[in-house]
C-alpha cells in the first residue's frame, strides 16, 4: 500500500541565532515551525531582523547557531550538490528586482532557470522546449506574456517585480521567499504584485514568506503573522486571532536597530 507523501514547503527553524563580526545582533534565538501551503508575513520595523532571517533560510549568509530544515533537509549544513538542490526548492525575490536590464524579459525568466543547467548551455541559452512553454506560462501567470521580447530596462517597477516573480517561479519551487518586494511600487501595483503572490499560495499550494512594513497588507493577505523586534520573535498568531492592538508592541522603538 502506498504512502501519501507529505506536503512540501515546510519550514523548521530550531533555535537560530545571528551575531555578526561586528557583535550585532540580528536574530536572537528563533524558532518557528511553519507548515506547507502557509502565506506568511514578517511584520516589524526597519533593523528588526525581517532581512536577516529570509536571508538565513536561503541560506544566503550563514547563521551562528541553530539550523533551519526546508522539508526536513537541514540548508544549514549542506554543502556542494546537497546545497544547490536544497535551494533550487526556494524562490527569493527582492524589494530592487534584481533583473538584468540589458536583456530580455524572456531571456531574464530562463535565468530561473540555470540551476538545471550546465553553465555552457544557460550562457548560450540553450533550453529545452519543456523550459521555454514554462517560461511562457509563468509569465502568462503574472499577466506579462505580451512583454516576452521588450528589455527589462523598459518595463515599470511593478512589471519588473512581476517578471521577477516569474524568474523565480522557473525553479518549481516549494517555498517562495520575498523581502519587501512591494516597497518601491505604487499602491494599484502593490496590490497586483500581492495578489501573484497570493494567488501562487492559493494555486499552487506553495509556502510564501513575505517581509512587509504595512499592517494593513500584512492582515489582508496573510493567512499567519509573525513579528520580529530586535532581532527577536516577539509576535506569532494565526490571521484569526490578530487585533489591531497587537501591532503597538511589534512596533516599539528599539534604542539601536538591527536588520
Amino acid at each position: 500500500m502506498a504512502t501519501m507523501e507529505s506536503p512540501k514547503g515546510t519550514v523548521k527553524i530550531d533555535h537560530v541565532s545571528k551575531v555578526y563580526k561586528n557583535g550585532t545582533v540580528g536574530l536572537d534565538d528563533i524558532n518557528l515551525d511553519i507548515k506547507a501551503g502557509e502565506f506568511v508575513v514578517v511584520v516589524g520595523l526597519s533593523g528588526a531582523g525581517k532581512s536577516t532571517l529570509l536571508r538565513a533560510i536561503n541560506r544566503l549568509h550563514d547563521v551562528t547557531d541553530g539550523h533551519i530544515l526546508i522539508d526536513d533537509e537541514d540548508i544549514t549544513e549542506a554543502k556542494g550538490k546537497q546545497l544547490r538542490m536544497i535551494r533550487r526548492n526556494i524562490a527569493m525575490i527582492f524589494q530592487n528586482f534584481n533583473l538584468v536590464n540589458r536583456v530580455s524579459v524572456a531571456r531574464n525568466v530562463f535565468n530561473g532557470r540555470v540551476g538545471y543547467y550546465s553553465s555552457i548551455k544557460s550562457a548560450l541559452g540553450l533550453y529545452s522546449k519543456e523550459d521555454k512553454q514554462r517560461a511562457e506560462n509563468n509569465l502568462e501567470r503574472v499577466n506579462m506574456l505580451d512583454k516576452y521580447y521588450t528589455r527589462a530596462d523598459e518595463l515599470s517597477g511593478g512589471q519588473q517585480q512581476r517578471v521577477a516573480i516569474a524568474r523565480a517561479m522557473m525553479q518549481s519551487p516549494t517555498v517562495f521567499l520575498a523581502d519587501e518586494p512591494i516597497a518601491s511600487l505604487d499602491p494599484k501595483t502593490t496590490k497586483m504584485v500581492m495578489d501573484d503572490l497570493k494567488r501562487l499560495n492559493e494555486e499552487l499550494g506553495m509556502t510564501v514568506i513575505v517581509n512587509l512594513h504595512s499592517v494593513p497588507l500584512a492582515r489582508e493577505y496573510a493567512s499567519r503573522i509573525i513579528g520580529l523586534r530586535g532581532g527577536k520573535l516577539v509576535y506569532d498568531e494565526p490571521i484569526q486571532a490578530v487585533k489591531e492592538s497587537d501591532f503597538s508592541e511589534i512596533y516599539a522603538e528599539e534604542s539601536d536597530g538591527k536588520d
